[in-house]
Order: structure tokens, then sequence, then C-alpha cells
């Protein structure tokens, strides 16, 4: 949500950043919302002239009172007793029309970098930078579903059966890769600096309202019917949610928090490739990074989380692709992102395997966060950034490791969480 008062100054900067994401439509909202602050700043200045009034009138009750001139007291009291209700009759308007003003601020979209790409749609993002070199393969590559089940490590039909599509069975050695990487991202990521939190996996509706955005809300949350609450769709939700109306101090900024969690999601892939196995599921494995800091260093995070999700599938030996998100794909509530891809031999292209972001103060001006520098009141900003989700990386290292008999080599990084196990192979068990 943007600061009301750059509306105040320079609307014109809003609609520009407007046009950039190519929402015209929303250009009509910066004159709704400068006409109801108008209206708004014309009741706060007359609440506040009977406030004084009602402070002036008790004087003259006083002097009246101590001149013995019991007529003029009475007059005056008469009078006082009627101020508290026009001025509360003034403040329930005011609160109506304030209201208002937020809810329209919230559909106004954050201000962008200025590094951020101008464009339309996704087919408009810009390569960034790469890392590595795709593999090359001698034989026929196959998917990785195919790979997995020929391996009886994976289930996609019982899932199907007991919880439809978008969920699965994984067992055996791979479901222990799984696990091998949470273990991997998250000692990855303490080694970084970050505390490990264990959050919820469900929020408040009024939280998640306050910590997404309307469009992420509607596409991809799991509402709880008739108990007012969600499923989370990261634990980002969770780690910044927890920070609600609180007033941070100074001092204990940046604070980097990561936490690797359940997550839940209501959308499910393109229909073709990847409508069945792991890479669109409704459920899923995540490792998460947040970090709250000062307005001057959310730059460098932005860098500095970039780098983590970069370093871990370098880690993990795959070719890495960093895209920067253009103005008109960029989320509403988002300051900048670049999504980190990961190469897929079966696409002959790369896939997204992590989003990092850059919030500006928009995230937390909306959910109440604030700190204190130097007795001024200061909204701090919030990034957030995948670490690694487990289905995705299955999904590369299945397409990128696998051998011509059928076998997957494990990467090596992930051996000691694998009790030194190299390849993942059929077992008779």
């Amino acid at each position: 949500m943007i600061d009301i008062k750059i509306l105040r100054e320079n609307p014109e900067l809003i609609k520009e950043n407007i046009r950039k994401k190519f929402q015209n439509e929303k250009l009509v909202l910066v004159d709704n919302i400068k006409k109801l602050d108008d209206e708004w700043k014309k009741l706060k200045y007359k609440e506040d002239g009977l406030r004084k009034e009602r402070n002036d009138i008790s004087k003259k009750i006083n002097l009246a009172k101590k001149s013995r001139d019991e007529k003029l007291a009475k007059e005056l009291m008469k009078k006082a007793k009627e101020i508290p209700e026009e001025i509360s009759k003034l403040e329930e308007k005011r609160k109506t029309m304030g209201a208002d003003i937020e809810n329209i601020l919230r559909k106004i979209p954050n201000i962008m970098s200025s590094k951020v790409p101008l464009g339309k749609t996704d087919k408009e993002n810009v390569v960034e930078k790469i890392y590595g070199k795709p593999k090359k393969f001698g034989f026929e590559i196959k998917n990785h579903e195919e790979i997995v089940e020929n391996l009886g490590m994976a289930d996609f039909a019982s899932s199907s059966r007991v919880a439809g599509t978008g969920f699965y069975y994984i067992e055996g050695d791979f479901a222990l890769m799984n696990q091998a990487l949470i273990r991997f991202a998250i000692d990855f990521m303490v080694k970084k600096g970050f505390r490990y939190v264990e959050t919820p996996l469900m929020l408040n509706e009024k939280i998640i309202d306050r910590v997404t955005d309307l469009n992420d809300k509607q596409q991809q949350i799991y509402l709880i019917k008739d108990y007012d609450a969600a499923l989370i769709g990261t634990s980002e939700h969770s780690l910044i949610g927890r920070f609600v109306d609180v007033n941070l101090d100074s001092k204990n900024l940046p604070i980097k928090q990561t936490s690797y969690s359940m997550c839940f999601r209501k959308e499910i892939g393109s229909h073709g490739i990847d409508e069945k196995g792991l890479f669109r599921t409704h459920q899923f494995n995540k490792v998460e990074m947040i970090v709250i800091c000062l307005p001057n260093e959310s730059e460098k995070f932005f860098e500095e989380l970039k780098k983590i999700t970069i370093d871990i599938f370098r880690e993990l030996e795959l070719p890495v692709r960093v895209l920067k998100i253009c103005s008109g794909d960029l989320g509403d509530l988002k300051r900048e992102q670049v999504d980190i891809e990961v190469y897929s031999p079966r696409r002959k292209d790369y896939f997204e395997v992590g989003s990092c972001s850059n919030l500006g103060d928009a995230q937390a001006r909306k959910l109440g966060i604030s700190t204190r520098i130097k007795g001024e009141r200061v909204i701090p900003h919030t990034l957030n950034n995948t670490a690694l989700a487990t289905s995705r990386a299955l999904v590369a290292i299945l397409e990128n490791f696998q051998q011509k008999d059928g076998s997957v080599k494990i990467p090596k990084v992930l051996w000691k969480y694998m009790s030194g196990k190299k390849v993942l192979k059929k077992t008779s068990s």
C-alpha cells in the first residue's frame, strides 16, 4: 500500500507508475482518493476547530464562574454540551471516509524501482544473467514423472484418487531426497545468518488480507469455510504477518528469518506437459526467507537474497538463469522482482524455481509495521525470497541427472543427508 503523502504531494508520479504497469483503468482511483482526501482534511480541520472552541469555552466558563456571572456560565455550558456530539458525528464521518480511502489505496500498485524493465506481459521479462551450461545427453530424455514412476518412487494415480489432481505420493530414496533438500537449504540459510523459525500453517483471513494483494488471495489462497482463516501459500505470510501492528526497535533491524513449511495453493499449471507430476501442485514443501530492514538497506538485501538462491542451485550443480520481471508482470505489492530459473532438458528451456521480491514499504505499511529513527516514525522495507521449493528442485534434479539406465545421480552436496547414497535406482523393495 502506497503512502498517501506521496499521492498528496505528487499524484502524477503515482499515475505515471500506473501507466508503466499498463493498468490505465486505475488512473481514476488517484483522482478519487485526491477528492476524498480533500474532503477528509476539511472534516479534520472542522473537527480540530470544534475541539479548540470547546477548550476556549471551558476557559470562558471558568472565568464566568469566577466573576459570578451565572447567566453567562449557563449559556456557555449549554453550548459546551452540544460540541462533543458535533465532534462525534464528524469523527464517525471522517473514520468512514478514511476507510474508503484506505480501500482504494490498496488497489493502487506500489511504486516500482527504476531497475524494473517496461513490458506488458511475462513475454517481455528480461534475462539478467545465466550461470552454468546445460548438460548434453546421448540418449532420449525422459520427463520427470516417467523417471520417478519407473523407479517405483512416486504414485500419482493413487494421489489423484484420494486427493485429486495436484497432489502426490513419493517414497523410498526419492522421498528421502526431498527431506535432504530441506535440510540442505535450512543449513545453508542458517550459515548465512538467518534465524530459523517454524510458523503456523494457518492464518486469520484478516492477516492474509494485509500480507498479500487481492489477486494473490483470489488466485492462490485456500480459505477455510466458516472459520475465517486460510492455509498459507508460503511461510512468508506467517513470518511477516507475525509483526502486524508492531512498532519495531530500530536497533533490532534488520530481521533476517528463514522457515521450512508445507505450502498450499489453489493454482495448478497450464494444461499439457506439466499437468501430471510435481511441477505445479496444490501442496508442496518450501524453505523461505524474509528480511525486514531500514529503507536505505533494502536494495542491498535484495541482491543478497537473490545471490543466496543462485548459490543454492549452483551447489546442486544445476544451470541457473536470473529473469528480471517486467512492469506489467510485476505484482502490485512489489517494488522489484527477479525469478530464479533452472534449465529443463525436457523443455529445452528454463523454468522458475524461486522468486525474489523487494516490496519496499508497501507490505509493512499495509500490515501496520513501523519503527522509529531519532523519534520519527518510519515504515521499514520487507523482502522475501524462495530459498528452495523441493518439488521444483526434484524435477530439476530428475531431468538434469537422469542416466541412460533410468537411474538418477544425486547431487554431491546432498550425499551427507542421504547416508552416503549417490544414486537413485530401482530396488526390489
